[in-house]
C-alpha cells in the first residue's frame, strides 16, 4: 500500500507534464503550419481560401465548447457570425465613403436603394474603436440574455436546438426585409479597406491571413484553458447530470450561459475576419443553411475534442470547395451522406478512430495494483476504461442530455 501512495503522485506529475509538453508542440506546430508552411507554398488566392477556413473554424471552436462540452446543440451560430460580419461590414463601407461633407460620408448601396441619408444607428461605426467594441460585446452579450432567458426556464436539449435554429431564420428574414439599410439579399460587399489598409494589395491580403491564423490560435488555447479548468468539469457535469448538479448548489443555467456567450464571442470574431477576408457578407452566409454547416463540420471532426471541430470545419469546407468546382450540384448529396455515415458509425466523428486506436495500445495495470493514468486508470478520478473528463482530448459520452431517473451514472 506505501508503494502505491508514493507512485501516485509521480506518476500524476510525470502525466501532467507529458501532456503540457504535447500541448506546447502541437501550438509549436501549428504556427509553423499557418505562418512559415502556408504563406510560403500557396498563392494569395488560396491563402485567401484558407484565411476563409480559419474564420469558419472560429466558429467551430466555439460549438465545440458549448456542444461538446456543453451538451447544447446550437443551430443558430450564423445570428452571431453575422452580427459580427455585418458590424465589421458597416465600418468598411463608411469607411470607404469618406468623411461627412456635403453629401459625402454615404455608402453606395444607400444612395441606390434607401434615401440618401446615413441612419443614425450606423453612424457610430464610423470609429474603428467602437467597431471593434461592438463586434466582442454586442454578440456577446446577447447570447447571454437569450441564454439567461432559455437556460433559467431549463429549455434544452431539442427545444433549444429548434429555438436557436428559429433565431437564425428570423435574422435572415430581417436582413433581407432591410434593403436600405442592410443591402437586403445582395448583402454588403465592395469593400476597398481595412483600417486605412488596401484590400487590393497581396501585402495586406496576407496580414489578413496571419490576423486570422493568430486569432485561432488565441481561441484553441482559451477553450482549452476553459476545458481543463474546473469550470470545465462543471459544465461537463452539467451536460451528464444537470439535476444533481442543481442539487449539489450550483446553478447550471449560469454554466451553461458562459459557455454560450463564449461560442457567440468566438462566432462574432470569425464573422468579423470574414469580411475582409471574402469580401462580402450577405443572408445567405448567416441563415439557416450555413449554421447547420457550422455544426457538421464539427460532428465530423469530434465535437468533444480540442482540435477535432477545427480540423473537421475546415477539412469540410476545402471538400466543399473543391467538390463543388468539379461537381457544383453534387457537393450537398456529399455533404449529407458524409454526415450520416460519421453520425451512424462514428457517433464522437472522425476523432473517435484515435481514440480507438489509444484504447487498443493501452497497457496492463501496474505491480502494486495502482492503475496507470496513462492507460485510463482512476488516478485522474475517472472510472476504469471510461475517458478523464478533464482532458480536453478525451472522448466524451455521445449523448446530449441525460435524466438521472433513468441513468446509473453519477455527476
Amino acid at each position: 500500500m506505501s508503494a502505491v501512495t508514493t507512485e501516485s503522485p509521480s506518476q500524476l506529475s510525470a502525466l501532467y507534464r507529458s501532456s503540457r509538453a504535447r500541448v506546447i508542440v502541437g501550438f509549436a506546430v501549428a504556427a509553423v503550419l499557418l505562418f512559415a508552411v502556408a504563406p510560403a507554398t500557396l498563392s494569395t488566392f488560396r491563402l485567401g481560401l484558407l484565411g476563409k477556413f480559419l474564420c469558419l473554424a472560429m466558429v467551430a471552436v466555439g460549438i465545440g465548447l458549448a456542444w461538446g462540452r456543453g451538451g447544447m446543440l446550437t443551430l443558430g451560430q450564423g445570428v452571431f457570425f453575422g452580427l459580427g460580419a455585418y458590424l465589421m461590414a458597416m465600418h468598411l463601407k463608411l469607411a470607404d465613403a469618406g468623411p461627412v461633407e456635403g453629401s459625402g460620408g454615404v455608402p453606395d448601396f444607400m444612395m441606390l436603394y434607401g434615401s440618401g441619408e446615413v441612419p443614425g444607428w450606423w453612424e457610430p461605426f464610423r470609429s474603428p474603436v467602437v467597431t471593434i467594441l461592438a463586434i466582442a460585446i454586442v454578440p456577446a452579450g446577447l447570447a447571454a440574455l437569450l441564454g439567461f432567458a432559455v437556460f433559467t426556464r431549463r429549455v434544452r436539449g431539442a427545444y433549444f436546438a429548434i429555438l436557436s435554429q428559429a433565431l437564425a431564420a428570423a435574422f435572415a428574414i430581417l436582413l433581407i426585409g432591410q434593403q436600405a439599410t442592410t443591402g437586403g439579399t445582395n448583402g454588403l460587399n465592395g469593400f476597398r479597406s481595412f483600417f486605412g489598409y488596401d484590400l487590393a494589395d497581396p501585402v495586406n491580403k496576407r496580414m489578413l491571413f496571419f490576423l486570422a491564423a493568430g486569432a485561432l490560435l488565441v481561441m484553441v488555447a482559451i477553450a482549452r484553458q476553459l476545458m481543463v479548468s474546473r469550470y470545465g468539469e462543471l459544465l461537463v457535469a452539467v451536460r451528464d447530470q444537470e439535476n444533481r448538479v442543481r442539487f449539489l448548489g450550483y446553478d447550471p443555467a449560469k454554466v451553461k450561459v458562459v459557455a454560450y456567450a463564449v461560442a457567440a464571442f468566438m462566432a462574432a470574431v470569425g464573422g468579423a475576419l470574414f469580411v475582409p477576408i471574402v469580401g462580402i457578407i450577405s443572408p445567405a452566409d448567416v441563415g439557416v443553411v450555413p449554421s447547420i454547416g457550422f455544426l457538421v463540420g464539427v460532428a465530423i471532426g469530434g465535437r468533444a475534442t480540442l482540435l477535432g471541430p477545427v480540423l473537421g470545419s475546415i477539412a469540410v469546407s476545402w471538400a466543399q470547395t473543391s467538390l463543388s468546382e468539379a461537381f457544383p450540384s453534387g457537393w450537398i448529396y456529399a455533404q449529407g451522406a458524409l454526415f450520416i455515415v460519421v453520425v451512424a458509425f462514428l457517433p464522437g466523428g472522425l476523432a473517435e478512430l484515435v481514440t480507438r486506436w489509444r484504447r487498443s495500445r493501452r497497457g496492463t495495470v501496474p505491480d502494486g495494483g495502482a492503475p496507470d493514468p496513462a492507460d485510463g486508470g482512476t488516478a485522474a478520478g475517472g472510472r476504469p476504461g471510461e475517458p478523464d473528463p478533464r482532458d480536453p482530448t478525451a472522448e466524451a459520452p455521445t449523448a446530449v442530455d441525460h435524466d438521472p431517473a433513468t441513468s446509473g451514472r453519477t455527476a
